[in-house]
């Protein structure tokens, strides 16, 4: 795989804009990504049972079945627990990009991020929608800058692999940086690629790249409103159609989609409210990868781990203590951790570190702990960050 510097629109056939409309204080609130024809889709929605508009409709136009040319994103505003009018207002949303693209509003997909409860100013969004399709163009860099909220920088990711000789794009964007646990939930990432694939293999192929990359962060264990995941293929790089999971070129496109997507997720924890830490859980020997990812994931969400990351307390006992209300049953007395390369705890208890080591690796921006559970030959891979006093104050002060 190449890596490519531009991001959602770095496959054939995809064009995208991003400008300011007027939700948020003089910052682009607005963007569009489009495909010049008819493209397969794939998505994958928060589990949060209180859900924003756009993920109502956008379940709809999913359920229909058919291919999706648009997707339109606001930010500044959630457009979540807004009620009937909120559902008239995404609805809009869907029909004026379909009318000023001159496609059907079925093949439209409509997001927002932002504060939740407020309606949206339809007033503004309406021309800024309309603007949006006049501004289309190859740069995606401001529709990537237009999704973001508490975001310190746009996340883009794009790699090219060979299909049978054919050259085929992945590209996409993403916003997150607080309300990260995703299961699925608390960020939107929007992914293209020219492959051809079939829509039942693009769903596969999404889901398991997903539960590898956006269900293994974790900056606060919070879980969001409005969040998804979709995927565009529109088939324009011209490769023999991917019609099986496992088949002739699906490896190279799998492996092509799970890059990009961990690159985001990774994106997202690096730019973790407050974070100053950036976090890597390796799970080894465990009983199966499911156990790996579930101890993972629970230390990962710990509190009292990140904020013993945050000062740099080599608190071993924390992470040994996740890991026991973690669900997965396992010998304790097997358990090993690491801390960089940095023996911290070893089998039957044995405590044989330096704390002038262990906090040399912690007092690092990037940290690797490796937990080694003496089980099996699984692993498991989880990014998360430390948790701040700037975390507390950013979101305290959220709305204001």
């Amino acid at each position: 795989m190449d890596v490519v510097r531009v991001g959602v629109t770095a496959p054939i056939g995809f064009k995208a804009s991003g400008l300011f409309c007027g939700i948020k204080k003089l910052r682009k609130d607005i963007a569009l990504v489009v495909s010049d024809v008819p493209a397969v889709a794939a998505a994958m929605f928060t589990t949060n049972t209180v859900v924003a508009a756009p993920v109502v409709v956008d379940r709809e136009q999913m359920a229909l079945g058919g291919k999706i040319r648009a997707i339109v994103v606001n930010s500044g505003n959630a457009n979540a627990c807004t009620g009937e009018r909120g559902m008239n207002d995404a609805w809009t949303m869907v029909k004026d990009t379909a009318e000023a693209l001159g496609i059907a509003k079925e093949e439209v997909l409509v997001s927002s991020t932002g504060v939740i409860g407020q309606y949206l100013p339809m007033d503004v969004v309406r021309p800024g929608v309309r603007a949006a399709a006049e501004h289309l163009g190859p740069d995606g860099s401001g529709a990537a800058e237009a999704i973001r909220t508490t975001d310190t920088f746009a996340k883009e990711a794009a790699v090219r692999c060979a299909i049978d000789g054919t050259r085929v794009t992945v590209g996409g964007m993403a916003k997150g940086s607080g309300m990260i646990a995703p299961n699925m939930a608390t960020m939107l990432a929007f992914v293209t690629t020219d492959a051809a694939v079939t829509r039942e293999v693009l769903a596969a192929a999404t889901k398991q790249a997903v539960d590898r990359s956006f269900h293994r962060i974790s900056v606060d264990g919070d879980t969001s409103t409005n969040d998804m995941v979709a995927v565009l293929a529109n088939g324009q790089a011209g490769n023999k159609l991917i019609d099986t999971v496992g088949g002739p070129g699906y490896d190279a496109f799998y492996l092509a989609l799970e890059h990009v997507l961990i690159t985001l997720s990774k994106m997202i924890v690096m730019d973790g409210e407050g974070a100053t830490k950036f976090v890597e859980i390796r799970v080894t020997e465990a009983a199966s990868e499911e156990a790996a990812a579930q101890v993972a994931r629970t230390v990962a969400n710990s509190n009292l781990v990140k904020t013993a990351l945050h000062g740099e307390d080599a608190n071993w006992g924390r992470i040994l203590a996740a890991m026991g209300r973690s669900g997965v049953t396992f010998d304790p007395t097997k358990v090993e951790i690491d801390f960089g390369d940095v023996p911290i705890l070893r089998s039957n208890y044995r405590i044989e570190f330096s704390e002038e080591a262990a906090k040399e690796v912690l007092s690092c921006r990037d940290i690797a702990i490796t937990i080694r559970m003496g089980a099996g030959d699984a692993s498991a891979f989880f990014w998360t960050c430390d948790l701040s006093k700037e975390y507390v104050a950013i979101n305290a002060n959220y709305r204001t």
